[in-house]
């Protein structure tokens, strides 16, 4: 492609600018090659005359189109020079905020100077997987990108940071080793990657300090090895480092600081542990004060000392070392202010002996005070005849404590490194590594001195590695893809190097020099001219004859020989060191001691400044410094070393680029960022890469961009790379400008714009014909619609007029109409109303006559009515007194009959046979009644037992009433005693109708009472509601002010609120659920390996026994105390601890309430004793009198009862002792007996054994409960007993037998009475009368006992209602005093505070009725274990007392009989013996295979094992339920850590789980899992255990379950989601509009397998009905299916979009339509599966919401209000963010203006988003299991014979 061509019209160029550097320009006329001048158009309108030259000025770099600017690598660029680089870093950094950017393998780093949230753990999970290219450019990238290789290619791998002083290296590497320690996390959590990160802040406190360009600058070089295991798990690490900055502990440069511990230490300097160091202010000290300003902005220097105190202890460096580390610190400080004076001669120096700081710093590091005093001021010359005491001068002494403050701090700083790196070191071996170096960059000065020689140095050396690799990596791809290679010429810096390291080079003149006695650096400099004069990388400045310059590969740098020797030297005087070494702390003396050894055993020592002491000598030499290594040649060394390491290594790059000198954030300076780019070798691997074939396409992508430049008839082939091969030959003549090769097309630079050029032209020529051919379709559109509209016209006016005539006829004739019908109207009229007149007269006549005629006719009727009654009344008297006339007659006669009959009937009543008969009726009746007792025993035997033994009790004293009633009759004839008895009973029936009338009266009281109260306490709600109503409609009146939307928002914002607590209250148990589950999986780890580290043979206790879950499992099976609610919550309290429950609101809450309650109850308790003491005084009289008669009641029949019990417990006893006997003798018989009946036999008697010792227990227990009954009811029958003793009359007159229950009430009737005792009895002779008597008598105590408890309930009720009338009063008052305080605050206020009273009346309610619901199910529970414990006693005793007999006869047929009674009690139940537990837990659990039980009931090993619980249950074996259920969930453990990956086996025990949990809350017997169940289920209900707490652990390891669950399920998914949702192509339409982009490395792409991109949304959809398919075949609950997969679709959402918001390139119109459709996909799937109406469609809202904003205009102000209202489920970052991505697919597009992203910042500013950018993909919606009863019937369960549980028995 020609000049000509190219420089066209509208082509826009680099021109150069000494301000920006390079500045845009736009060509205005075409130029032809040879013209001088180039026409140009700058930005800002005005006009330019470029000339050019052939030499001095050629022609101007061409620009990028616009669709490439921005792109995330810089070798994507279509032209590869310096502007096209800088201009596309500029645009990333300034208008995207983007600080990171590729340049081949090179990332760019640029220095935001500001915290982004783009470093969290959510973003580091986001990158970990992927491969380089997939993602945006990040430091986490690189690091992801030296994991993944590692692990792949199986080769250590480096990192590489540089750059200068202040552009973030540290940072870089800071995140580059957290990436590691996240990622490559140690497996057995001994917190190795804590450690390697507590590195950091020690080695910034030691190594880092301020300088002018950076505030944390690293004065030192480090390099970092991060090893791994075969796992890849971090198992330590180790450091070295690199020419630490010394001179800096003694100078520092103004507006510097020296190192941060000391400022650190100063700070801190008051705490009580360092007040021995005497320390103060740093502005006191000369080591810290010399940079003025000891204080950097927003740096607390006291709070950076306790993290680096704190780094040291994680480190395990002791407190006594860390002590003596400080005190050495301290020590240097003191030294610095060491005063030297100089004496007169000038020759000889002193320090004043009572100089307080050489105390100080002697006493701190140990030393002789005297001894240091005087060798600081004199040193020793050897000679070889003798040795000699010189005195230094002032200026030598001085420096020789400078240079001994400097050596002090050097060994400190390696003895730091050496610990840290004795604590990061492990035993276990390295399998490989990755190192990270954050080393110095090239640095340039006004003043430059051997700290920037050996820098430049070191970079010079890293430059010649980076360019060799480079050149290997391209020439690496071109054999790939086979493409020729040719020659590529590269700067070689090894000139440069040899010229400092060679021989005779730099370093060598410089170490030649320093052995010289009186070698200075003017004759160094003089060597160096006369060696290197003719190198052209060496240079002689014109005006200087003590310095000299290098010409390295970034630029010139001018080196000042002073002070060349003396740091090179690194002199410290011996004396001194041997005084160290002399220390009484040992770690000052091994300090130098150890580094005495180093220096004369190593030789490959790695630190900086490290042998700094001259090895001592026997016999006198040459001074031993001569033969000392010097400071550049162990510089030399160590760098060799690092080469070798990095070269042994995969090579990654961090270039960090400074953006500009005021540390502003994002200002980008583009002379600074060119210079640092051409230092750093960016530029360098930009020219390398120009040099080749910079631009690569693949033939399918290539295909899709560049199909519209091909015709039709050229795509009809099917092989794309034939097309793609024809297309460009005939596009691009020249052949050289491309290559083919196996899988991509390589382009030389410029190709791609060209190409681009085409493009763009063919696209504007389309849209040239198709502006043509829509402007002439619009034109005849409207010329169309004109003449449309003119017929229309003409037609609607025609018909206008024609309306207009007709409506003129319409009225004339209309005219004539009206005047007829007035008319006649008007005669009409006249004619009506003569007519009414006449009407109306002839009404009222003939209704005057009528009226007449009714009135006689009336008056004719009432006189015979009149008649009629009359006769009928005499009529009726008559017959009235004929009647009563027979009535009397009638009953004269009868009586004579009935006296005549009763005296047939006495006669006959005193003869035997007579007797006999009734006797014999009466002996049938007995019998009849027995029976029926009987029956009625079997329907209730508590009951019947009582009342046989009170019936039993008083038979005896009827017949002897009997006989004594008898005798008084034959002793007593008939007398008058009716009438006397007659009048008693009119008084008695008197007395009951005045109790009546008094019972009435009280009634009415009561009633009248009753209801004034209920009147009263009306009235008082009605004022309450009147008051609740006043206090609404003030809050309405506050409201009103708002909008409705403010109103509903605050309402939903409420229960929002609300609800988010109790998901946040549900989400952190089951975090702590998850914790545990993580520190079990821990306890399980650090078990084996202990097991695998002392590993015994013998037999040992399996670790999992001992796990804590078993120590959680191991709860009592029944619950026989209730803990009150306030000892709950003080035991929760005190194993919270008060701070932690002072946090609880809960807790603060509920104990806060339970006082009030307490209260309450005290004064309601305070009444109730002033009350009973009121009615103790009224009653006390009589509770005396009747005690004697009570006791002497009890006394006898008491006795009696217990006497029988006591009999049959002996019997009971005997029968047990009996039992005992025949097992032991049976024992004994058959103990070497191997047959199987014996065993048997004796399996029988212990099973006898067993249920004889529950049958004395029950026998004890009913003892109690008789005796209790015996009391009371004999207290009911104290009086009797009483009135029976005393007055008990004989009567002979009868000697009829009575009914059993006749004698009871006449028995009852006796005892009752006690006035009348003698009389009554002759009224007639079978005292029917008297017992008539009795029974008014006992009718009316009863009525007045009834009055009493009526009487005592209205006062209860009376009570009540006043503490009721005072609590609503109370609740008024404090109303009141809320609407008073209410009113008085402002209405924002008053919203507030009535918002904050709602929710605290809201979590009131919530807490009462929480605490009433576990007050009634306690009770509840209590109340039902009672009852069954009663009933089976009850049962058991029975059943006892019915086999007693034939178990003492043939015991060897009770086995038979219990089996009967268990098979015809008892259903759905399994037995099985104890031994065969692990076989069934082995059986079921562990050997258990989904696909063994596919074809049966689903989660028939929950159903198998609920049946063996409900058996133990039944047996009352409470230990066999507890190692059953304890070893049930640790097995399931078991399984599932085994198959930790396996989502069937998962999903199949998470059901089963939850059903075994439904199982027992379904059975448990409580009536609120009873409701939906079966009779015959209710039947089958547990008997004995409460297993609530069993069903709280079964619910945690459900939780444990489901979290597995998910986990698993989302590392299935992981892989696929960005493949399927945002790469996969759905729309095949758009696979054409696909941006361009050289994304995908071939060093990052897995070679092995299917890659992501192979992956569709058929294929995750595929995935998703296959987990619900697996989890609806296993039976789980659909509450919990739906839950998965709306924690699923949440995890679709937070990748999808956490990848959208990292990469640029699918931040498309075209993505954005792609995604939408995907996501309908997955709704239309939702629907599918009826699952359209759950939450899981609101987990999608966030990825909707972004797929529209990539579709949304974003252009005006409207645009920006639209997006802020669509976009509520985004974050304001995020919507920025994406904004910020958004990438033109064309020139036609435009971008996202940076003024347009500026006005949603604006508009976003009021939404209190978190300021995370990313989704938390690690975040679990808190699970719930709700109940699930299951319509199984146990009993019908079939269990299939492949399971081998024949060792099962049905019971």
């Amino acid at each position: 492609m020609s000049v000509n061509e190219l420089y066209t019209k509208y082509t826009r160029v680099w021109i150069p600018d000494p301000e920006e550097v390079w500045r845009a320009a736009e060509i205005i006329k075409d130029y032809k090659e040879g013209d001088p001048i180039l026409h140009l158009k700058l930005e800002d309108e005005s006009t330019l005359e470029y000339p050019i030259g052939q030499k001095d000025n050629p022609l101007p770099f061409l620009r990028n189109p616009d669709i490439l600017v921005g792109e995330n690598d810089l070798t994507a660029l279509s032209y590869l020079h310096e502007p096209a680089v800088l201009h596309n870093l500029r645009v990333r950094f300034l208008e995207s905020n983007h600080i990171y950017t590729y340049c081949g393998i090179v990332l760019v780093a640029i220095n935001p100077y500001e915290q982004l949230p783009i470093y969290g753990e959510e973003v580091i999970n986001a990158y970990s997987g992927q491969n380089m290219g997939d993602m945006d450019p990040h430091i986490f990238a690189v690091a992801e990108e030296a994991y993944k290789q590692m692990a792949r290619d199986e080769k250590n791998q480096s990192i590489i940071v540089s750059g200068e002083s202040g552009a973030g290296k540290t940072v870089s590497a800071k995140y580059a080793m957290r990436y590691f320690a996240t990622v490559g996390g140690s497996a057995n959590d001994t917190s190795v990657e804590e450690k390697v990160l507590a590195s950091n802040p020690i080695m910034e406190a030691i190594g880092n300090a301020k300088t002018t360009r950076n505030d944390n600058s690293s004065r030192f070089g480090k390099y970092i090895q991060i090893g791994f295991d075969r796992q890849y798990h971090i198992i330590g690490a180790n450091m070295r480092t690199y020419l630490l900055e010394k001179s800096r502990v003694v100078f520092q440069a103004e507006d510097e600081r020296n190192y941060h511990i000391f400022y650190q230490l100063c700070a801190s300097a008051s705490l009580q542990e360092f007040k021995d160091l005497a320390l103060t202010s740093a502005e006191d000290f000369t080591y810290t004060s010399l940079g003025e300003n000891i204080f950097i902005d927003g740096v607390n220097d006291a709070e950076d000392f306790e993290k680096t105190r704190h780094a040291f202890t994680l480190l395990g460096v002791k407190d006594s070392h860390q002590g003596s580390i400080y005190k050495i610190i301290a020590s240097i400080l003191h030294l610095g202010n060491v005063e030297i004076r100089s004496e007169r001669d000038g020759e000889s120096c002193r320090i004043s002996k009572d100089n307080p700081s050489l105390h100080h710093f002697c006493r701190l590091l140990g030393v002789e005070q005297d001894q240091m005093e005087h060798w600081l001021c004199h040193r020793k010359l050897v000679t070889t005849a003798e040795t000699y005491v010189k005195s230094m001068s002032h200026a030598q002494a001085t420096n020789a404590r400078n240079a001994l403050a400097k050596h002090i701090y050097a060994h400190l700083f390696d003895w730091i490194v050496q610990h840290i790196n004795k604590a990061l070191f492990t035993t276990t071996k390295q399998h490989s590594f990755i190192g990270v170096l954050d080393i110095y960059g090239f640095e340039t000065f006004e003043f430059n001195s051997f700290e920037q020689f050996c820098i430049n140095y070191a970079n010079e050396k890293l430059q010649q590695q980076f360019n060799s690799h480079v050149f290997k990596l391209e020439q690496e791809e071109y054999m790939k893809e086979q493409i020729p290679w040719t020659l590529i010429d590269f700067y070689d810096n090894q000139p440069c190097i040899d010229l400092i390291e060679a021989k005779l080079g730099i370093l060598d003149l410089l170490d030649e020099e320093c052995k010289v006695p009186k070698g200075t650096d003017q004759n160094w400099a003089q060597k160096l001219y006369d060696h290197h004069s003719s190198s052209n990388h060496f240079q002689k400045p014109r005006m200087s004859n003590t310095s000299f310059i290098v010409v390295h590969f970034a630029d010139k740098v001018e080196y000042q020989c002073d002070g060349f020797l003396e740091k090179n030297r690194d002199t410290v005087y011996e004396e001194q060191i041997n005084i160290l070494k002399a220390s009484k702390f040992q770690l000052v003396a091994d300090l130098f001691q150890e580094a005495k050894e180093g220096s004369t055993t190593s030789v490959t020592t790695s630190k900086g400044s490290k042998i700094n002491v001259r090895p001592v000598k026997p016999s006198p030499k040459p001074p031993n410094r001569e033969h000392r290594k010097t400071v550049g040649h162990q510089f030399r060394n160590s760098l060799h070393l690092l080469m070798e390491t990095l070269n042994a290594t995969t090579p990654h790059y961090v270039r960090c680029i400074k953006p500009n000198d005021d540390k502003e954030a994002f200002s980008f300076d583009s002379r600074r960022a060119v210079q640092q780019l051409r230092a750093c070798g960016v530029l360098e691997t930009i020219r390398i890469s120009a040099a080749g074939y910079p631009s690569r396409w693949t033939y399918m992508d290539f295909f899709n961009r560049y199909r519209v430049l091909m015709k039709k008839k050229e795509m009809a082939s099917g092989d794309k790379k034939v097309i793609c091969k024809n297309l460009l030959e005939t596009l691009i003549k020249d052949p050289d400008k491309f290559q083919f090769g196996k899988t991509k097309i390589f382009f030389r630079a410029g190709q791609v714009a060209y190409l681009e050029k085409l493009r763009t032209d063919k696209f504007r020529a389309a849209c040239i014909k198709i502006q043509k051919t829509v402007r002439g379709w619009l034109q005849r559109i409207r010329y169309q619609r004109i003449r449309k509209a003119a017929v229309t016209i003409q037609r609607y006016g025609r018909g206008y007029l024609a309306r207009r005539y007709v409506e003129y006829l319409r009225l004339t004739r209309a005219a004539l109409i009206c005047q007829k019908q007035l008319r006649m109207v008007r005669e009409r009229r006249a004619y009506l109303r003569i007519h009414r007149a006449v009407v109306t007269i002839q009404a009222f006549t003939r209704g005057m006559h009528t009226r007449r005629l009714y009135q006689e006719y009336l008056q004719h009727h009432k006189a015979t009515i009149i008649q009629k009654s009359v006769r009928g009344w005499m009529e009726r008297k008559k017959f009235r007194r004929a009647r009563n006339a027979a009535v009397v007659i009638q009953c004269a006669y009868r009586r004579l009959l009935a006296k005549r009959q009763l005296k047939q009937l006495k006669i006959e009543a005193r003869s035997a046979e007579h007797l006999k008969k009734l006797n014999v009726g009466m002996e049938n009746k007995i019998v009849q009644l027995q029976r029926k007792m009987d029956d009625q025993n079997k329907e209730n035997r508590s009951l019947n037992e009582q009342l046989s033994t009170t019936n039993a009790s008083l038979v005896a004293e009827i017949s002897k009433l009997q006989k004594d009633l008898d005798l008084m009759r034959s002793r007593q004839g008939d007398s008058n005693q009716l009438t006397s008895l007659q009048t008693e009973l009119e008084r008695l029936q008197a007395e009951v109708q005045e109790a009546h009338s008094e019972k009435k009266r009280l009634e009415e009281e009561y009633r009248s009472e009753k209801q004034e109260l209920e009147q009263r306490v009306l009235e008082l709600e009605k004022e309450n509601s009147v008051l609740k109503e006043e206090k609404e409609e003030m809050n309405q009146r506050i409201l009103q002010s708002r909008n409705m939307e403010v109103q509903e928002g605050s309402v939903s914002q409420r229960e929002a609120g609300l609800q988010a607590e109790l998901d946040a209250e549900r989400q952190r148990y089951q975090n702590l659920v998850k914790e545990f589950s993580r520190l079990e999986q821990r306890y399980d780890n650090l078990q084996e390996e202990v097991s695998l580290a002392k590993f015994h043979p013998g037999h040992r206790r399996n670790p999992s026994n001992q796990s804590s879950l078993e120590s959680d499992s191991n709860y009592p099976s029944i619950s026989t105390s209730e803990v009150g609610d306030t000892e709950d919550t003080i035991q929760q309290v005190e194993e919270m601890g008060l701070d932690k429950a002072a946090m609880d609101i809960g807790v603060f809450m509920k104990l806060q309430k339970r006082v009030r309650e307490l209260e309450q109850e005290r004064r309601r308790l305070q009444t109730n004793l002033e009350k009973m003491e009121e009615l103790a005084k009224r009653k006390g009289t009589e509770q005396k009198n009747s005690t004697s008669e009570q006791e002497s009641a009890d006394l006898a029949y008491n006795s009696l009862k217990r006497q029988e019990l006591e009999t049959e417990n002996k019997k009971l006893k005997n029968e047990l002792n009996e039992l005992r006997k025949a097992i032991a003798e049976n024992a004994t018989k058959n103990s070497n007996s191997p047959s199987s009946e014996v065993q048997d036999s004796y399996n029988v008697l212990l099973s006898q054994l067993k249920a004889a010792n529950e049958e004395l227990e029950a026998r004890k227990e009913e003892v109690l409960i008789l005796r209790t009954q015996i009391v009371s009811s004999a207290q009911q029958n104290v009086a009797a007993n009483h009135s029976e003793a005393n007055h008990a009359p004989e009567w002979t007159n009868s000697n009829k037998d009575m009914d059993k229950d006749e004698g009871l009430q006449d028995y009852q009737g006796l005892c009752e009475s006690k006035s009348q005792t003698q009389d009554w009895g002759y009224l007639n002779e079978d005292g029917e009368l008297g017992l008539a008597y009795q029974g008014l008598k006992q009718v009316a105590r009863l009525l007045e006992a009834q009055l009493q408890t009526q009487t005592r309930q209205h006062e209860d009720e009376l009570e009540a209602l006043r503490t009721q009338n005072e609590m609503l009063r109370e609740d008024l008052e404090r109303k009141q005093e809320l609407i008073s305080h209410t009113l008085s605050l402002s209405p924002d206020a008053q919203v507030e505070f009535s918002i904050q009273q709602e929710l605290t009346r809201l979590t009131n309610e919530n807490l009462d009725l929480k605490e009433l619901v576990e007050k009634l199910e306690k009770n509840e529970k209590k109340l039902k274990k009672q009852l069954r414990i009663y009933m089976k006693k009850v049962q058991e005793l029975e059943a006892s007392q019915a086999k007693a007999q034939p178990s003492r006869a043939r015991p060897e047929l009770t086995r038979q009989v219990t089996v009967q009674r268990k098979e015809k009690d008892f259903e759905g139940m399994l037995e099985y013996n104890k031994e065969d537990e692990p076989l069934l837990i082995k059986t079921l659990i562990t050997d258990m295979k989904p696909h063994n039980v596919s074809a049966t009931v689903p989660c028939l090993p929950a159903y198998v094992l609920f049946m063996c619980i409900r058996h133990a249950d039944y047996i009352n074996d409470d230990q066999k339920v507890h190692s059953l259920l304890t070893s049930t969930i640790n097995a399931i453990k078991k399984v599932l850590k085994k198959h930790n990956n396996d989502f069937e086996m998962t999903s199949f025990w998470l059901a089963n789980t939850s059903r075994l949990l439904h199982c027992l809350k379904q059975y448990s017997g409580d009536e609120g899992f009873m409701t939906h169940n079966t009779p015959k289920q209710n039947e089958h209900c547990l008997k004995n255990f409460d297993l609530a707490e069993y069903r709280q652990v079964l619910s945690d390891l459900s939780i444990q379950i489901y979290q597995q669950l998910i986990k698993v399920a989302e590392d299935i998914m992981q892989p696929m989601i960005v493949s399927a949702m945002l790469e996969s192509e759905s729309i095949p339409s758009l696979a054409g509009v696909k941006p361009m982009g050289y994304r995908n490395r071939s060093s990052s792409m897995d070679c092995d397998g299917e890659g992501p991109g192979g992956y569709t949304l058929v294929a995750l959809i595929r995935q998703l009905g296959q987990f619900h398919s697996t989890m609806a075949d296993h039976g789980l609950d659909p509450e919990i299916v739906q839950q998965v997969i709306r924690q699923l679709f949440y995890c679709i959402n937070a990748i999808t979009l956490n990848n959208l918001l990292l990469r640029k390139d699918v931040c498309s119109w075209s993505t954005g339509l792609q995604l939408r459709y995907n996501i309908s996909q997955l709704e239309e799937w939702l629907r599918g599966k009826n699952l359209h109406q759950t939450a899981t469609v609101g987990t999608m809202e966030p990825l909707i919401q972004a797929a529209q904003l990539l579709q949304v205009k974003k252009k005006t102000s409207q645009d920006a209000e639209e997006i802020c209202s669509l976009c509520t489920a985004l974050t304001a970052q995020q919507i920025v963010k994406i904004l910020n991505l958004y990438t033109p697919l064309n020139e036609f597009e435009e971008r996202v203006t940076v003024s347009f992203i500026r006005n949603i910042q604006g508009r976003l500013q009021e939404r209190n988003d978190p300021p995370t950018l990313l989704v938390d993909t690690k975040h679990i919606f808190p699970v719930l299991f709700p109940y699930t009863p299951s319509a199984l019937s146990l009993e019908n369960l079939h269990i299939p014979a492949s399971l081998s549980l024949d060792f099962l028995t049905r019971v």
